[in-house]
């Protein structure tokens, strides 16, 4: 009988994962703690809404430039340790065989294996190089064009979250209303949201869910207050 094929599954798209978390988190809570706390000091609901539009197209420039920045370094960095490895393989290559064969020995290796697979590495000067990098500095290649992808995602998740507690006041007929309706749109979205990210992320989901409708009502809760003791 044939044995049944051995599938892994293995989640691969962290980086994109990520960078939609980090866009869509603040996206949904920055705007609509401002627009809550604007809402507790004017009546005026296009002021809010200008306000909030404002702060998502400042908003979603400042993180997307953030990311892209964010990714240049990591590729920068990247390419300074790669460079720095090459040079010492061929500058002071005793030096990096002892560093090799002490990676192996934390793997429980013996000397005569650690040895044996030293010498099959200092063969292979890129094998080596590559070796280096990853078990050694912890490093892996950045992907092409990373940080303009990573850029346009969080400033894409960032406009399409802050969208969401802005909407309702486009239709409400006072500020009051569309703050109401507001909060229950973007607590909704948070929960959402949270259960997803935590579910691609291994957490618990409802906990993950939870977490992050605290954050955004303690973040809206205390713009609001502020905002009405000012005022």
């Amino acid at each position: 009988m044939p044995a049944t094929p051995h599938i892994e599954k293995h989640f691969t798209a962290g980086d994109t994962v990520r960078d939609v978390v980090i866009g869509m988190s603040d996206g949904l809570t920055v705007p609509f703690a401002l627009a809550a706390g604007l809402s507790g000091a004017i009546s005026a609901a296009h002021v809010v809404i200008t306000a909030g539009l404002a702060e998502v197209a400042a908003g979603s420039i400042a993180m997307g430039l953030g990311g892209y920045l964010a990714a240049r370094s990591d590729a920068e960095h990247y390419a300074s340790e790669l460079a720095r490895e090459e040079r010492e393989i061929v500058e002071v290559p005793d030096a990096e065989a002892a560093e090799v064969a002490e990676v192996f020995r934390t793997f429980g290796l013996s000397p005569e294996e650690t040895d044996h697979v030293v010498g099959a590495l200092r063969t292979r000067p890129v094998a080596w190089r590559d070796f280096m990098m990853r078990f050694e500095l912890g490093l892996e290649a950045p992907v092409p064009r990373r940080a303009l992808t990573s850029a346009l995602t969080i400033a894409g998740a960032y406009a399409i979250g802050g969208m969401v507690p802005l909407a309702p006041y486009f239709f409400a007929s006072n500020v009051r209303e569309g703050l109401a309706v507001s909060a229950g749109v973007t607590m909704a979205a948070l929960f959402v949201f949270g259960f997803v990210k935590a579910h691609f992320t291994g957490a618990p989901p409802v906990r993950g869910a939870l977490q992050t409708v605290f954050i955004g009502a303690l973040a809206a809760g205390a713009a609001f207050l502020i905002a009405r003791a000012v005022s």
